[in-house]
């Protein structure tokens, strides 16, 4: 049993304790429930901002624990104030130390927010929307085409925007006409390796109406400016800030490094 297969194994029991605990009812009186969404394509699109969905991450199944000594809060807000697109907020406990509390504190930032999660029921997606995601994340590889339609109808029925993460070719008949936005996602999930030429490779693949992501491995200004000539609009990263001291200095540092090459 690979990586993946273990996560989705354990996934499955949250999402059964999940339910017992709050049902989708008691979800939906929840404050939040109610809230308008902010739209990641517009933000990805918008020329004023960097482009990249800035993530927090304390730890990952193949690199242990990354940075758990920050503040969800001062990061994001840093995060967003110097220009980023969008917060990808891991809330997967078991791999990637994260929690829906690191959503809900993170909220406050008129940023949109991804639920970075392994999302394989519809309660998910009720609970991202109860608890303050703009946008979801459905994962190719662990979904039927049929389940990522479903879930896609479902997240807009709630405001939600989708992103859709495929790893290779086998993946790109997953990509439906509701979907938002297609993520490519460099590190493969079931051997945790990570090959940015990946991107390059699917770009001509995907749709041209698609907005386009490229997620993980991206290190450098010249990893963006490469992909941004394959025709990505958004960059997924958190490693590279969240490994310093001080993530939110090193987005502050990068995204200047990368307006001075913009220009």
């Amino acid at each position: 049993m690979n990586i993946l297969d273990k996560i989705v194994a354990y996934k499955r029991e949250e999402v059964e304790k999940a339910k017992s605990l709050k049902s989708i009812a008691e979800l939906e009186q929840l404050p939040l429930f109610e809230e308008p969404s902010f739209s990641l394509k517009r933000f990805l699109l918008d020329e004023k901002k960097t482009g990249i969905i800035a993530e927090f991450k304390r730890k990952s199944p193949s690199k242990g624990i990354i940075n758990d000594k920050v503040k969800v809060s001062q990061i994001t807000r840093a995060y967003a104030s110097n220009g980023a697109s969008g917060l990808s907020i891991l809330t997967d406990e078991p791999s990637f130390g994260g929690s829906i509390d690191d959503m809900i504190t993170a909220r406050f930032n008129d940023v949109p927010i991804l639920r970075k999660e392994f999302i394989i029921d519809e309660y998910q997606i009720v609970e991202a929307k109860a608890y303050g995601a703009d946008v979801i994340l459905l994962i190719a590889a662990i979904l039927t085409p049929e389940q990522v339609h479903d879930f896609t109808l479902k997240a807009h029925e709630l405001g939600l925007e989708v992103i859709l993460e495929i790893h290779d070719d086998s993946e790109l008949g997953h990509i439906q006409q509701r979907t938002d936005i297609v993520g490519v996602n460099n590190r493969n999930l079931k051997t945790f390796e990570v090959d940015i030429e990946q991107s390059i490779r699917l770009s001509h693949h995907i749709p041209e109406n698609k907005i386009k992501i490229s997620e993980s491995g991206i290190n450098s200004v010249q990893d963006i400016l490469n992909l941004k000539s394959a025709g990505y609009n958004g960059f997924l990263i958190g490693e590279n800030f969240m490994k310093q001291e001080d993530p939110g200095l090193a987005f502050m540092k990068f995204t200047s490094d990368l307006r001075d090459a913009l220009v």
